[in-house]
């Protein structure tokens, strides 16, 4: 076996990506608006034995899934290195968090104009 990274590879994230795409409700939408079945030459899915058609769902606009995950930040925000990360217990996790939503609520009010009663 070969040594394991300390990070998770490009590969493991694009294979999440797609699973929460495959289980999405935006392709099950897609899937019922047209009636499980070929846009193009209209055959239906089936999983009759001996007779299985399986229906894809196709992005109409190309995706490009490396530049995907560049772009929404998984790997410099979510899935940063272990020296960007450090372990809480769920109290101090949960007060961590509404600090920062209180740092983040009075940015905003500075930003809107607001002044603080500090």
């Amino acid at each position: 076996m070969g040594r394991r990274l300390p990070t998770t590879p490009r590969s493991k994230v694009r294979a999440a990506l797609r699973q929460l795409w495959l289980r999405s409700r935006e392709r099950q939408a897609a899937l019922k608006r047209d009636k499980y079945s070929c846009t193009r030459c209209g055959v239906h899915q089936s999983v009759a034995k001996g007779r299985e058609v399986k229906i894809n769902v196709h992005h109409r606009t190309p995706i490009n899934w490396d530049r995907m995950i560049d772009f929404i930040m998984i790997e410099s925000g979510l899935m940063c290195g272990p020296e960007g990360l450090t372990s809480l217990c769920v109290k101090c996790h949960e007060e961590e968090h509404s600090d920062e939503e209180s740092v983040s609520s009075a940015g905003k009010a500075v930003k809107s104009g607001a002044t603080s009663a500090n």
